[in-house]
């Protein structure tokens, strides 16, 4: 008799088909026109899950039932936090067997390629247990037990072998190609066996995700979604933008002679974004030369970057990033085009001056942020050097500037967060699809049963 059902193919939507992360390796997107920021669907947990174990001859034996909020059967098992796992075990004994007792269980655990998996949540619930002071009983024939199971918000975990445990939230499901770590999750029925004879475990893997909201957009730009009408820019609606101090652009043009630009960039100032949703920006170029203000105004290069940090460090922010410990990809690149109401620039400004105004769509299916011990998703908003025919920066790696993004699960209840990208524009997928590389380079290269997909 076996151990462990097969799970089924990745789950690849949830509720109202908001799509769980997967990345596809097309190399443009066209901005979406004018969306609804994904929410947290209030479907309820209906659709029936079944599993089984068979014995030597082929007949089933032992049988999970349980319900979720997946809308597919082919896909994965879904739960939010605070879900509770209802359902059924069915047993089904030909001949008499002794039996010491059945559980229903939920783990959880981290597992980095190459290293042993770590277990972080363990919550076990008994279904059925021997009657009277016995320890075991035999039993034969057909039974149903009901169980309820639910999930916690956080667990305990230690740093170190020899540090307090402290509470952390539980996070979300993570597993996709390539990755240097995943986070699995999975309901466990046990049944428990006398003497020397190994117990048998029925389990399956499921989708776990915590709801987190994108904070709501200012007033004045929510009434502008509603209304289906242009953003109002910083000087109209100062309490939605964050306006960062003005940095400059150095670099060669033409191999001629030495420019620099001085760069203004706004963003929303929330700085939460669901997956799915567009992040607006403005951006403000002056110098005195036309010439490379027209150049820079062509391409400027502001990117949203996925950190992905393992190990000890993985949720310090001081501890310097490593090739072996943190893998950046990037997901998205902001696309800009002339702001028609921008004026010809402030008093006491530089001579000439192009405003633009941008929008980052934040990829649908993006995984949220999320920090945990020894895991961690982060992401940051980058503006680096144009890289353009024509133009020689004079530090092309060192971002321009940095930004800490918070993605969520889902937008501001109640906002239609519309795209505002001006028909024909399209937007490069700038995708590291190899984040796990430099990993496997360090380590055995040992996956364990992991497949490679979206969450599984």
């Amino acid at each position: 008799m076996s151990e462990t059902h097969d799970a089924p193919v990745p789950y690849s939507e949830i509720p109202d088909g908001d799509a769980l992360p997967e990345y596809s390796n097309q190399s443009a997107t066209a901005i979406p026109t004018p969306t609804v920021s994904p929410t947290i669907s209030p479907t309820s947990i209906s659709l029936q899950h079944t599993y089984s174990l068979r014995n030597n001859s082929g007949r089933i034996w032992l049988s999970l039932l349980f319900r979720s909020r997946a809308q597919d059967i082919k896909h994965m098992p879904l739960f939010f936090d605070r879900d509770t796992l209802t359902g059924e075990v069915h047993l089904d004994l030909d001949k008499a067997e002794t039996l010491k007792g059945l559980t229903i269980g939920i783990t959880a655990a981290t597992t980095a390629v190459g290293q042993e998996e770590e277990q972080f949540l363990d919550v076990l619930e008994p279904v059925w247990t021997p009657g009277g002071s016995a320890t075991s009983e035999k039993l034969k024939g057909k039974y149903t037990w009901p169980f309820s199971i639910r999930l916690p918000v956080d667990t305990s975990v230690s740093l170190t072998p020899k540090s307090t445990p402290q509470r952390y939230p539980l996070p979300p499901t993570f597993s996709e190609r390539a990755s240097p770590a995943y986070i699995d999750y999975k309901l466990v029925a046990t049944v428990r066996r006398g003497g020397l004879r190994v117990n048998n475990k029925l389990s399956t893997s499921f989708v776990y995700l915590p709801r987190s909201i994108a904070d709501p957009p200012s007033l004045m730009r929510t009434i502008a979604y509603q209304q289906n009408t242009p953003l109002l820019g910083p000087k109209e609606d100062p309490p939605g933008w964050k306006v960062y101090p003005e940095v400059t652009i150095q670099g060669k043009l033409f191999d001629a002679r030495s420019v620099s630009v001085f760069c203004t960039v706004r963003i929303q100032d929330q700085l939460t974004y669901a997956s799915n949703s567009p992040m607006p920006l403005s951006l403000t170029l002056r110098g005195t030369d036309a010439q490379a203000l027209d150049l820079l105004a062509k391409a400027p290069a502001v990117y949203l970057r996925r950190v992905v940090a393992i190990g000890s460090e993985a949720t310090d922010e001081s501890v310097a990033r490593r090739s072996n410990n943190t893998f950046i990809s990037t997901v998205a690149k902001a696309v800009f085009w002339a702001d028609q109401t921008a004026g010809a620039g402030e008093e006491g400004a530089p001579t000439l001056a192009k405003t633009l105004q941008g929008e980052l769509f934040v990829p649908k299916g993006m995984k949220p942020t999320f920090s945990f011990p020894r895991f961690a998703v982060k992401y940051e908003l980058v503006m680096l050097a144009p890289q353009i025919p024509g133009f020689v920066p004079t530090n092309a790696s060192e971002p321009i500037l940095f930004e800490r993004i918070t993605v969520t699960l889902a937008g501001a209840p109640g906002v239609v967060a519309r795209s505002h990208v001006p028909p024909g524009y399209v937007a490069p997928v700038e995708a590291d699809y190899n984040v796990a590389t430099g990993f496997l380079e360090n380590g055995n290269q040992r996956f364990v049963h992991h497949h490679g997909g979206s969450w599984a």
